[in-house]
C-alpha cells in the first residue's frame, strides 16, 4: 500500500490546524508528521519516497486531532521540548518550558564558582537542569509544591544524568538556609487575565503554576517576604509577567537588594528581575 504522499498529508493537517487558530500551522504539522514517521524535517522535504501508510495513519490523525480540535500544546503531544542544550520530557504535570525562561538560566551563569542555587517553582526542572548542565560547579536544588511536577523533574534528571537535588516545598517554607542564590519562575498570571490566555495554556497546562491572585503578584509578594529574611541569599532572579516590573523592582529593593535591574525577553517584555545584595 503506497499510502498518502507526505505533501498531501501535510496539506490536510495544515488546513485543520490553521482553522483551529494556531499561529504556526505548517511547523506544527511537520513536527507531528516527523514524530510519527521517525524522520527529520530535512528528510520530510527531501525524501520523495515517504508516505503516510499502514501503522502511521492512525497516530498522525490522532496527533492532528489533539493539536487542532483539543488545542493541545505540541510539546505535550510529542512528549518532549528543547530548552537550551537539553531535550526535556514534557507533559501535563508541569508547564511547557518557554524561551523567555532561559533568562533565569542566564542569570545563574553569572554566579560565582561553587555557590548553592535554589530553583523555586522548578516544574519539570528545566532551569535547574540547564544550569547544572552549563555550570557543573554549582550546587543546584530544584523545589516545587507539586509532587507530580517533581516526579517529572526527577525523570528528566535521571534521563540526562545531571546531579540536581529535588525537594518539595511551598516556596521557602520548609527549605533549608544553605542557598546563596534563588531563581524562581512563580505563578504570575492575574486571575482577570484567564480569558486572554490561549486554549493551549488554559485547557492543558497546570493552573496552579499559572495564576496568582487579582494582580498576579500574590505568590511573588510572599516569596519576597521570605527571601527578605534569608540573609545568605545574595542573588535573586524572578520571572514576571508583562507590566509587573515596576512593582516587583520596588518590592525587591525594599527587601535589601540594592543592585536591581530587569532583563527583557526577545519580544521586548521586561521578563526577569535580578537583585543583588552587597
Amino acid at each position: 500500500m503506497r499510502g498518502t504522499p507526505v505533501r498531501d498529508a501535510l496539506a490536510g493537517a495544515i488546513t485543520a490546524i490553521t482553522a483551529a487558530g494556531s499561529e504556526t500551522p505548517r511547523l506544527d504539522a511537520e513536527l507531528l508528521l516527523c514524530d510519527v514517521l521517525g524522520v527529520s524535517r530535512e528528510q520530510l522535504v527531501t525524501d520523495r519516497t515517504l508516505s503516510v501508510a499502514g501503522g502511521a495513519v492512525r497516530p498522525f490523525q490522532d496527533a492532528v486531532r489533539r493539536r487542532s480540535i483539543e488545542r493541545e500544546p505540541i510539546a505535550y503531544i510529542l512528549g518532549h521540548r528543547g530548552f537550551r542544550r537539553l531535550d526535556l520530557k514534557c507533559d501535563r504535570r508541569a508547564l511547557v518550558p518557554r524561551p523567555e525562561t532561559e533568562l533565569l538560566v542566564e542569570a545563574g551563569l553569572d554566579l560565582p564558582h561553587g555557590v548553592h542555587v535554589l530553583d523555586l517553582c522548578t516544574g519539570g526542572g528545566a532551569v535547574a537542569l540547564a544550569l547544572k548542565d552549563e555550570r557543573p560547579d554549582l550546587e543546584v536544588t530544584g523545589s516545587d509544591l507539586s509532587e507530580p511536577a517533581l516526579e517529572l523533574a526527577r525523570e528528566n534528571s535521571a534521563q540526562l544524568g545531571l546531579d540536581v537535588r529535588w525537594v518539595r516545598g511551598d516556596l521557602l517554607d520548609g527549605i533549608g538556609d544553605e542557598f546563596d542564590a534563588v531563581l524562581a519562575n512563580p505563578p504570575y498570571v492575574a486571575d482577570s487575565e484567564r480569558a486572554q490566555l490561549a486554549p493551549e495554556i488554559l485547557r492543558h497546562e497546570p493552573h496552579e503554576a499559572l495564576f496568582a491572585g487579582p494582580d498576579g503578584l500574590q505568590v511573588i509578594r510572599r516569596l519576597l517576604d521570605q527571601v527578605g529574611s534569608r540573609r545568605r541569599v545574595r542573588t535573586l532572579a524572578i520571572e514576571i509577567g508583562r507590566g509587573q516590573a515596576p512593582a516587583v523592582l520596588e518590592m525587591t529593593r525594599a527587601r535589601g537588594f540594592v543592585d536591581c535591574h530587569c532583563k527583557k525577553d526577545l519580544a521586548g517584555v521586561e521578563r526577569v528581575i535580578i537583585g543583588e545584595r552587597g
